[in-house]
């Protein structure tokens, strides 16, 4: 009679469960639309560009957009650089700063493509991300040759971008000018250099050994310098980067912006907005790919040798500056 009792019970509690894993899955999946609606609002431009799909090279991603702000005197330039690990990612998402704000404020803006690394396997290049930061570098360069035509201060450049957009950023705000004076091609000839650089999640290092000692566990890296593997886990990539970091010492200190952090090199504003603890160098991070530890690191570089260097994070806002976007504007627009 006991069992009898029971085995209603038993049979039951599936009926019982299954509106609440209903309700459950209807929520996650309402949740799910609604990140992938808002996803795809971002990837919408705030407004058609002036000049779109502009080649400044002759590979089909080597392309990119210019909206001109109007004015009769020579604008300053914003540069945006996507982001997407240089895995992934499109010049149409513009989500590092206020484009319309920008345009207002009398600040031109480019967005561009760049050749990704997994492209860069396919064409066996070494480093694999050359060819995104190369790229990085010649957009600028072509950009300034257009400064008559578009109309554009070319002495008031700022970049930037999210996650391996804002590394590519600061790679070429901390880096030595790469123009070539005598190259017979006038594009070469033009300035790689930047008058600031505003950035959003941004990777200042791609040096295993210091980043594993600035947080236990980050995995980020290893694919830009030919330690990825399609379906490999991150893991198990950065371990094996880790373990042959020497091997690709020249590498690192070619491609990792910290290692050209210097006096005199441009100012700039550091944002980690998924940053949920006190940066500290030392503890496992939440999202270490784009923790305020990163900025931390370069921040106290910077400020050994007396270059602005402004770190925001959620519980530690700048004084000064709300956004990357006030930042740009305050310092492409001060006075020459």
């Amino acid at each position: 009679m006991g069992v009898v009792a029971v085995a209603p019970a038993r049979s039951q509690s599936p009926k019982v469960e299954e509106p609440v894993k209903a309700k459950a899955k209807a929520k996650a999946k309402a949740k799910g639309k609604a990140k992938a609606k808002a996803k795809a609002k971002a990837a919408v431009p705030q407004q058609p560009p002036t000049s779109a799909n502009v080649p400044y090279g002759e590979h089909p991603r080597q392309v990119l957009d210019f909206y001109k702000a109007e004015s009769k005197e020579p604008t300053p330039l914003v540069v945006y650089i996507h982001g997407g690990g240089w895995m992934g990612g499109d010049k149409a998402r513009i989500g590092t700063v206020d484009l319309k704000k920008l345009l207002a404020e009398g600040i031109s803006v480019a967005a561009i493509n760049y050749r990704l690394i997994p492209q860069a396997y396919e064409a066996e290049i070494k480093p694999p991300v050359k060819w995104p930061l190369d790229d990085a570098a010649r957009a600028i360069q072509f950009l300034r040759s257009k400064a008559e035509e578009w109309n554009i201060d070319k002495t008031r450049i700022g970049a930037t971008g999210g996650s391996a957009g804002a590394c590519s950023s600061l790679w070429l705000a901390m880096h030595d000018d790469m123009a070539k004076p005598d190259s017979s091609d006038p594009i070469a000839r033009e300035s790689t250099r930047l008058t600031c650089a505003a950035v959003v999640g941004a990777q200042t290092s791609l040096d295993a050994a210091q980043l594993r000692a600035w947080m236990p566990n980050m995995v980020y890296g290893g694919h830009a310098f030919g330690f990825w593997k399609q379906g490999q886990d991150r893991k198990a990539e950065f371990q094996n980067y880790f373990e042959h970091r020497d091997e690709v010492a020249p590498w690192i200190k070619e491609y990792s912006p910290i290692e050209h952090a210097s006096a005199g090199d441009a100012p700039v504003f550091l944002d980690y907005p998924s940053q949920n603890k006190p940066a500290k160098f030392g503890e496992e991070q939440r999202d270490p790919t784009h923790s305020a530890v990163l900025g931390l690191g370069l921040q106290q570089k910077l400020k050994e040798v007396g270059v602005e260097a402004r770190l925001a994070y959620p519980g530690q806002p700048d004084p000064d500056y709300k956004n990357s976007t006030e930042f740009l504007i305050a310092k492409l627009k001060a006075a020459k």
